[in-house]
């Protein structure tokens, strides 16, 4: 569903919110309440701190990590400008399984990719194979020192994380990808999806692959997941995919997960989940606006169109980056992400925002879309009621 228009919204939500009355207890005694404008959300905790990263090439930033509903927050974003260069690093990590593997990454991927790309040298070349076998060996090495961590650690640790990195130029970007997270590039309002997420499900090309890949490794997909366990089939750490793939089974065993005869039957053939990335390079002409990278507690939720949509609306409207970043987290609290969520915006400063005219609205569809959703909410509290 479209993104209404905050008038729309505030009008209608106002009039609807008159006339039912709704009680909400909270789950936890640590909510915390978050307050926008025209509306009040309930979330854990949000992290929305102004960007520590100087004006590299006229790049404006905004980011923000909302915790939502989550017991736990498991996603860091990561942004620096230094030591590569000429070339600003973002990364957004999204944890499973706790927050270990995160925390060793925060600092370990950038400090690993600056030494594989030679302090940002590789990246002012054109040699983009060479540029590509050094990110995807940064990636490797940092996930077998964090397997090494992690047994290390002596605790029976599942943690894994998703990454997701771009290093940004004056004229070009590169994009490094495990996992679910996602990045846009909007196009004078145009939006190219440059990244897909690597889950073991679904009929496009890359899932398939992905499934395709788990099979011949010897392992195997229950609704979706894993060995019926996780749902994104690249990500760093997740020992039990990797390192420890008997012990997992020999474990499933003994909580009746599977039974004996069916373990004997398993082969493992190389690593169930991996740490490879793709990596992809993008040319940032004049038309290039501004790069928005978040993990899947926003996609899930609002799709890229909805997303770029939303940002260019905003920027018309103050040209706050963070604001913009922190506007679009809450919009995905609005649509109930059951997820932690992380944006990044890297504004090019190629737009004259405020000169920019508005996107002509239809109201006529903004208006039945506004009705449409009331009548669903109206639905519910109406069976609410008959089956209280």
């Amino acid at each position: 569903m479209a993104l209404l228009s905050q008038q729309l919204q505030r009008f209608l939500l106002t009039k609807f919110m008159d006339c039912h009355s709704f009680k909400s207890t909270p789950s936890r005694s640590s909510v915390v309440t978050v307050k926008a404008r025209t509306r009040t959300y309930s979330a854990i905790a949000i992290d929305a701190q102004a960007s520590p990263l100087a004006d590299v090439a006229g790049i404006r930033w905004g980011s923000t990590s909302l915790q939502g509903p989550r017991e736990e927050m498991e996603d860091d974003v990561v942004l620096r400008s230094d030591g590569l260069d000429g070339f600003s690093f973002a990364a957004v990590f999204d944890g499973h399984g706790g927050s270990s593997s995160v925390n060793f990454l925060r600092d370990e991927l950038y400090k690993e990719c600056c030494t594989a790309l030679q302090g940002g040298l590789l990246l002012t070349e054109k040699h983009f194979n060479a540029i590509r076998e050094a990110i995807q060996e940064a990636f490797q090495k940092v996930d077998q020192k964090l397997l090494t961590w992690l047994e290390l650690n002596g605790e029976e640790d599942e943690s894994g994380s998703t990454a997701t990195v771009i290093f940004i130029g004056n004229d070009k970007m590169f994009v490094s990808h495990i996992g679910d997270s996602c990045v846009v590039l909007s196009r004078s309002g145009e939006v190219e999806v440059l990244t897909n997420p690597h889950r073991p499900y679904g009929s496009n090309k890359v899932s398939l692959q992905e499934i395709r890949r788990i099979r011949e490794a010897g392992g195997w997909i229950v609704n979706g997941r894993i060995c019926g366990d996780i749902a994104v089939s690249r990500a760093f750490g997740d020992q039990r995919f990797k390192t420890k793939k008997n012990e997992m089974l020999t474990k499933g065993v003994e909580e009746g997960r599977w039974s004996e005869k069916f373990v004997s039957r398993v082969q493992f053939n190389g690593d169930l989940v991996t740490a490879s990335p793709d990596v992809f390079q993008v040319a940032l002409g004049t038309d290039a606006e501004f790069v928005l990278l978040a993990s899947d507690g926003l996609w899930d939720y609002i799709n890229s169109s909805e997303a770029v949509a939303f940002v260019r609306n905003q920027l018309r409207q103050h040209g706050d980056v963070q604001l913009a970043s922190e506007k679009l987290a809450e919009a995905a609290l609005d649509r109930r992400t059951q997820d932690n969520v992380s944006i990044v915006i890297a504004d090019l400063g190629r737009t004259d925002w405020r000169n920019l005219p508005l996107q002509e609205q239809n109201l006529v569809y903004e208006l039945g879309q506004a009705l449409a959703t009331i009548g669903i909410v109206s639905l519910g509290v109406w069976m609410t009621t008959l089956l209280s």
